[in-house]
């Protein structure tokens, strides 16, 4: 069991983050629950790579004195296991939003989709969604997006090193990237269906590694907020 002086001079946890919290969620729960299991005020916790509310899978947290690693571990390779739903697209390129259009599926093969992911893999420009939380003018994205006002997005230059379809079950098509910081998945669905001549958004996401860090050694939210008082 950890001390107060461990998580004061600096832990890396590992946290499989649940459906629907945001990544902010996630550290502000855990440095609430580290406050109150050793009665202290302040405590340092940082996450290294926020996930989307829609999203599951690893999150590095850091305690203490090793939220100065926090940069070093976002900069890492990244890799996600998700699924993407040909033939129609949303907004914000997941389900947070609702379908605004469909599109013909007709032409698509298993063939064609394994052949398309050959055009993303490598350095590739990509436009992150409106419905993020990336800054401009000092307002988040989605503040704009949700107000229903209209921004200009800079397309981004991202590594993709690898991008394979693991299964293909109709419109439903599951898959592995492994990425660079600063890939949007959700960027990746739209420009995927886009490239079929067709439409997509994504359904599911997890993300399984940063850097060395894997989700199977994670622990559950409630597991580690367990291990302070057990």
């Amino acid at each position: 069991m950890k001390t107060v002086d461990d998580y004061l001079s600096g832990q890396v946890l590992l946290i499989d983050k649940p459906l629907h919290w945001t990544s902010f969620q996630v550290v502000n729960k855990m440095r609430w629950e580290i406050r109150q299991a050793f009665n202290i005020k302040k405590i340092k916790v940082g996450h290294a790579g926020t996930l989307d509310p829609l999203a599951t899978g690893l999150l590095v947290i850091c305690t203490g004195k090793m939220t100065k690693q926090i940069d070093t571990f976002q900069g890492q390779i990244k890799e996600y296991t998700g699924t993407m739903v040909l033939g129609s697209t949303t907004p914000s390129f997941d389900l947070e939003t609702e379908i605004n259009a469909s599109f013909p599926t007709h032409h698509i093969t298993e063939d064609l989709i394994h052949k398309t992911t050959q055009q993303f893999v490598g350095e590739i420009q990509q436009f992150p969604p409106v419905f993020s939380a990336l800054k401009k003018d000092g307002k988040r994205l989605y503040e704009f997006a949700r107000a229903g006002e209209q921004v200009e997005v800079k397309a981004r230059t991202v590594q993709v090193t690898e991008f394979e379809i693991t299964a293909i079950n109709n419109l439903n098509i599951d898959f592995r990237v492994v990425c660079s910081k600063g890939t949007y998945i959700r960027s990746l669905a739209n420009d995927f269906g886009k490239a079929l001549n067709s439409g997509g958004h994504l359904s599911a996401l997890k993300r399984t590694k940063i850097g060395d860090f894997n989700v199977e050694n994670a622990l559950s939210l409630e597991s580690f907020i367990s291990s302070l008082t057990n």
